[in-house]
């Protein structure tokens, strides 16, 4: 049976460190609803109802997109290990760009990692979990390392990339990656 609470709890934190990718899922009001899987190190419970997730440069720019027109955000993890659950966090989200004052203090839990266009500051609204009992059992062999290999190809600098690629989502919204396309 699914449970809700209104903050992360410990036990909570503990599964959401332990899955090595999670889920985000947003929409504007209207459009597409984004679903992208996500890995590596990039994503920090700070607190009980504070989520940091950075997001790496890549193809689309959807979340960003979305979240100037809604701000609603859902992050989910599921175990693909030997316990089955499935944890999601409701809440909203804004998008911290790095040309933000606040950029620094919120890229720091991250180091300073290559690739990195946005920071996600997400507000637990509320937390569920379901048992996951349909989700299947599958070992983890390793994280890729193709995406920063691939953006390491195109130079130090990504923000022609970013114009190219990140400006508009997949329905024409802006993203506001650039600072002038909001």
């Amino acid at each position: 049976m699914a449970k809700q609470f209104d903050q992360i709890e410990a036990v909570h934190r503990g599964f959401i460190e332990e899955q090595p990718m999670f889920f985000v899922g947003s929409a504007a009001p209207d459009g597409r609803v984004n679903v992208s899987p996500k890995g590596m190190d990039s994503l920090r419970v700070m607190g009980p109802n504070q989520v940091l997730w950075l997001n790496y440069t890549g193809s689309g720019n959807e979340t960003a997109g979305h979240l100037l027109q809604a701000n609603r955000m859902t992050l989910m993890w599921c175990s693909f290990g030997q316990r089955p659950l499935i944890l999601r966090a409701y809440g909203t989200a804004r998008t911290v760009h790095p040309y933000d004052a606040d950029w620094d203090k919120l890229a720091a839990p991250f180091g300073a990692p290559f690739g990195a266009r946005q920071i996600y500051d997400m507000s637990v609204e509320m937390v569920q979990t379901s048992c996951g009992y349909a989700v299947p059992q599958m070992e983890l062999t390793g994280q890729r390392d193709t995406l920063i290999t691939a953006l390491k190809g195109k130079g130090d600098d990504l923000t022609p990339y970013w114009a190219e690629k990140n400006t508009t989502t997949i329905d024409g919204l802006p993203t506001g990656i650039l600072g002038d396309d909001t």
